[in-house]
């Protein structure tokens, strides 16, 4: 057996900051061991957890070290701080564990359960796989916040995250690494974020490292971030800065928010929300004085958003047999908690159709959705104007999208350039413009009917063939445009190549057998003279947009383009 005593002597703590993604200011740092190195026999932090697993003292070693981190984490000054700690899933089998020994070390040192979030891992052997829904259903049952750590990296993935219901989930550093490169990985994270959003859970991205990943990570709607880019994991408390101004630089330098997605603030409706530390006596007060709404909203010291009280737990409580005395007895200490309901929340930086997904999805027993911002309490939108909501972001929509093809139009795209010519710097984007060729002969022979099904047929290709973050456009008739961030050319041009035999092919079958074997149409030209024209086709021309462009250029070079790719079987391709 070793002596643990002197090991966990040896053993120190550093902390890394946990950010917002939308403000820079610091959300929690994560307590991360040292010094296992100067251990005999140990070079890493699983050989650590894993002798002591062996030595039946994993349990005893976790106590140790949780006090540990917390006693340091203490001395940060730094309000409304959390400290994320990683547990071992395997402490579970020990024969010593037991509840209750984390609330004891947070209250001494004045400390309580909104401060800590515990880590757990879907990672490693099939012991602690097991383990881990225990663990999260038995410290969410304390009241503990629960993290899902190196998420996508284990076997249960989705399962995990279907019925955990953990409050927040930390994507692995596997995946944030040159995700602004890499298409897959861009599409795995925001289908994760989609998903854990819906299910009310929040997202740190994990190990970001270059401002393109912070920048490719905020868009794709993670609500915190973790990385070097931030700050390296420091032993120094003295370091940890309650705002990163790097950060802050770099957000305001990021101006792409989509109006579309923002909420207006007449729709959210500034209930006042009482602490949780209030009275029952002030609680009856106010409840009795404010008649409006059948609810109370009850935050924390830091104005954290934490549940409701309904007036009809009240009035049972104030019916009951020391309810009317405890009410009116102003001395009376007792804290809101045991009362408090749970109530659906989102932050407003997810914009109004997640909030309106979310809300459709879990509006059983919920007369509207609260609004937070950085966790922080800032309203309540009820179900009338999350129906006003609704209308106006349909018609929205459906004013600024093709009647046909439903794609957006010529507003949208108008926007996207405009962007993408403001953040040339920031990222590669490749624009692409289609073309039909011979499309009103065809019209003219066969008809609309069938013009409108070959259009119908090309959009539903490029939504088809593209990545899932393309932006896809119908610019009106059999004009279509497509924008591509940080994709590679050779991948783009092969995309578009191969879009273009496609919509080739599948086109033959919408002419008769005589024309198909021909391999063209007899009809009138512009001139009215007839002439033969060849079957339908698309031509593309791609521009590549970089830091060294010249937009001043952009639309020129696009002209040209147009021209030269005309009737090319190939794309035509430039960089601005």
């Amino acid at each position: 057996m070793q002596n643990w005593n002197q090991i966990i002597e040896k053993l120190d703590y550093a902390f890394q900051p946990i950010i917002y993604s939308h403000t820079g200011k610091i959300y929690a740092v994560e307590a991360l061991i040292r010094n296992v190195q100067n251990i005999p026999g140990l070079s890493a932090i699983d050989d650590l957890f894993n002798m002591a697993f062996n030595d039946d003292y994993l349990y005893e070693l976790d106590l140790q070290l949780r006090e540990k981190a917390i006693q340091r984490f203490s001395e940060i000054e730094i309000d409304n701080l959390r400290l994320f700690y990683n547990l071992d899933n395997r402490i579970i089998y020990n024969k010593n564990f037991s509840m209750g020994n984390t609330s004891k070390i947070l209250k001494k040192y004045n400390l309580n359960k909104n401060n800590i979030c515990f880590e757990l891992s879907e990672k490693g052997t099939s012991i602690e796989q097991n383990a881990l829904s225990t663990m999260i259903q038995r410290y969410k049952e304390e009241g503990f916040t629960i993290a899902i750590d190196d998420f996508g990296i284990g076997v249960s993935g989705l399962k995990l995250l279907y019925f955990s219901e953990a409050h927040i989930i930390k994507l692995d550093r596997y995946f944030i690494s040159n995700i602004d490169q890499d298409s897959k990985k861009k599409l795995f994270c925001s289908s994760i974020i989609e998903m854990a959003h819906i299910m009310g859970m929040q997202v740190i991205a994990e190990g970001v490292e270059t401002a393109k990943e912070f920048y490719t990570c905020k868009d794709i709607g993670a609500d915190f971030i973790q990385g070097f880019l931030v700050q390296k994991p420091t032993i120094e408390i003295e370091e940890i800065k309650s705002i990163y101004n790097n950060m802050v630089t770099l957000i305001n330098e990021d101006k792409r928010n989509s109006p579309n997605t923002t909420i207006d603030e007449e729709f959210i409706e500034p209930i006042v929300a009482l602490n949780v530390n209030t009275s029952l006596y002030e609680l009856f007060v106010h409840v009795k004085e404010s008649t409006r709404n059948n609810f109370v909203p009850i935050v924390d010291e830091y104005d954290n958003f934490l549940g409701i009280i309904y007036e009809s737990d009240i009035k049972k409580i104030s019916y009951s047999q020391y309810g009317l005395s405890l009410a009116q007895n102003k001395t009376f200490s007792s804290t809101l908690i045991k009362y408090l309901k749970p109530a659906l929340s989102v932050e407003i930086s997810w914009g109004i159709d997640k909030i309106l997904e979310m809300y459709n999805l879990n509006s059983k027993d919920s007369l509207g959705i609260f609004i937070t911002q950085s966790n922080k309490y800032r309203g309540f939108i009820n179900l009338n104007s999350l129906l006003t909501l609704s209308y106006k972001r349909n018609i929205e929509i459906a004013t600024n999208q093709n009647p046909l093809t439903k794609l957006p139009g010529n507003n949208q795209i108008e926007k996207f350039i405009e962007k993408t010519l403001k953040k040339i710097q920031k990222s590669i984007t490749h624009i692409i413009y289609f073309d039909f060729n011979d499309f009103k002969p065809f019209n003219d022979i066969y008809g609309f009917r069938l013009g409108d099904r070959a259009i119908l047929v090309f959009s539903e290709l490029l939504q088809k063939r593209y990545p899932k973050d393309t932006f896809i456009a119908h610019i009106g008739g059999d004009d279509f445009f497509v924008g591509l961030r940080d994709h590679k050319f050779e991948e783009v041009f092969e995309l578009t190549n191969n879009v273009q035999i496609e919509f080739k092919n599948s086109m033959e079958n919408l002419y008769s057998k005589k024309d198909k074997e021909n391999g063209f149409i007899m009809a009138k030209d512009r001139f009215n003279v007839e002439r033969s024209f060849n079957l339908l086709s698309v031509s593309s021309a791609i521009i590549e947009i970089n830091s060294k462009s010249n937009i001043n250029n952009f639309d020129s070079t696009l002209n040209v383009l147009k021209k030269a790719s005309k009737g090319s079987a190939k794309p035509i391709s430039s960089i601005l």
